[in-house]
């Protein structure tokens, strides 16, 4: 046997973050930020440096009085196309109340963990900073006032160049492996490189292509970890029937409570907001947000079933004690209460015209008859509509139409303090490919802003210390 020792590994770089999406960007930024600050506090202290190089393993050891080499790698030919993509062009950056119940997957208190450690007011402050001023619309919704989702993925990349980040496309990572002494091989058809740390910000599997096409989950399986059972749309159009009468209405927008009822007739959940008819089904804020919980709630209970109710508004006038916005009774004496008044003219003080034409025409009543001249089945057939219309849906419209992923790996597999691995010492992860996912709004991208805020200086911390 030789006596001649291993050879000591050579790092290429100390941070490889795998994606510079919104998640990968902010890592890379703040671990860079980090590491060159530290590097300032270390080069005044060399003497304690350097008794740390003598204590520490000799494949480990680093000049802590340099700054962090941190290098980006992502597989789309183009940098950033979620953040173009997003607020239709105009990248919705956050929501100016953010709070872990507009999330689902992981448990709320630890997704509250996370988004503290960066706020929305971080948030605006970081942009800010950068030159990108923001704006609060009605929604809550904030966006940069040029409109231009270019200005934020702009600023972002000269963020990542003034920190030193040296951000490389396309660049496809297809294997990570951890090496016998520590840190970490990344390769693809482009070669190889080896980095001391990894952080794993390769997204889900929506806009597959954007790059996040799946195999970032399937990376963080070989690195031990476990995907949630179900991995599946979110924030994605429905799809409905192709004899449903909400086909016929494309191209129809109004404000309606779409809610999810299990087999039973249990009421789940209730988003209201904007919704619009489309030649496939539905789509628009309201069904985006309820489309995880309605294809989710099927993988345990296949019955499980979506309503709308367009008289979500009636509550305000009444003493209604119901989870539900509108109860048939309710509705029906809506109906009666219109006395001689023609049934279209009755449904038109809340519904616009087509739709008020169509669902009379699918419960076989004239528009010109009075609630009080339709029999008490077929007005209560109308009722029903009015308040919980039952809706066919067959599917969605699959990850190339989804904003976002529900599901990923659980974030009971990181430590949330600094979004380390609990399986795999060295990696980290953050945004879509973690168990997260919001609403629609700019809550994703806040997720996204703040775990790779965590990620990176953590990263970097964890090297300087």
């Amino acid at each position: 046997m030789s006596d001649v020792p291993a050879k000591t590994p050579v790092f290429d770089a100390d941070i490889a973050v795998i994606g510079a999406g919104a998640a990968g960007l902010m890592t890379a930024i703040y671990a860079a930020r980090t590491g060159c600050a530290n590097a300032s506090i270390h080069s005044s202290a060399s003497a304690t440096i350097d008794h740390a190089r003598d204590v520490d393993p000799p494949e480990l050891r680093h000049d802590t009085t340099r700054a962090l080499r941190v290098v980006a790698l992502d597989g789309a030919p183009r940098i950033g196309i979620k953040i173009l993509v997003a607020g239709g062009g105009r990248c919705n950056v956050t929501h100016h109340a953010v709070r872990e119940q507009d999330y689902a997957g992981s448990t709320p208190a630890a997704i509250r963990r996370v988004l503290s450690r960066f706020t929305v007011s971080d948030c605006v402050k970081f942009f800010n900073q950068l030159g990108v001023e923001l704006k609060q619309e009605e929604t809550g919704k904030l966006f940069p006032t040029t409109d231009d989702a270019h200005t934020v993925l702009n600023a972002l990349l000269q963020a990542a160049h003034d920190a030193g980040v040296d951000i490389r496309s396309p660049m496809r990572v297809q294997t990570i492996t951890p090496l016998p002494h520590g840190g970490f091989e990344v390769a693809g058809s482009w070669g190889a490189l080896r980095a001391r740390t990894v952080a794993l910000c390769s997204g889900g599997k929506s806009l597959p292509k954007s790059g996040s096409d799946g195999l970032g989950l399937e990376l963080a399986k070989c690195l031990g970890h476990t995907v949630t059972q179900h991995v599946i749309p979110s924030l994605v159009p429905l799809v409905c029937d192709a004899h449903h009468w909400v086909r016929t209405l494309s191209g129809l927008t109004l404000n309606a409570e779409v809610r999810v009822v299990s087999g039973t007739g249990k009421h789940i959940v209730s988003f209201t907001d904007s919704m619009l008819f489309t030649h496939f089904g539905l789509s628009g804020p309201a069904v985006l947000d309820i489309s995880r919980h309605l294809m989710m709630e099927r993988t345990r209970d296949a019955a499980a079933s979506l309503q709308i109710c367009f008289l979500h508004d009636l509550k305000d006038g009444l003493k209604n004690n119901s989870k539900l916005s509108c109860t048939l009774d309710e509705a029906d004496a809506w109906l009666l209460d219109a006395k001689a008044q023609s049934i279209v003219s009755r449904l038109r003080e809340k519904l616009p015209e087509r739709l008020a034409k169509t669902l009379l025409e699918s419960v076989g009543i004239a528009t010109d008859r009075t609630a009080k001249q339709i029999d008490r089945d077929r007005r209560r057939a109308l009722a029903q509509l009015l308040c919980a219309a039952p809706v066919e849906v067959v599917g969605d419209r699959g990850f190339t139409h989804a904003e976002v992923t529900a599901g990923g790996v659980p974030l009971v597999e990181l430590d949330l303090s600094s979004m380390h691995s609990r399986k795999c010492p060295g990696l980290y992860l953050a945004g879509e490919v973690l168990d997260v996912d919001g609403r629609i709004g700019g809550f994703n991208f806040q997720w996204a802003w703040a775990s790779g805020f965590v990620a990176g200086i953590s990263m970097a911390n964890s090297l300087r210390s």
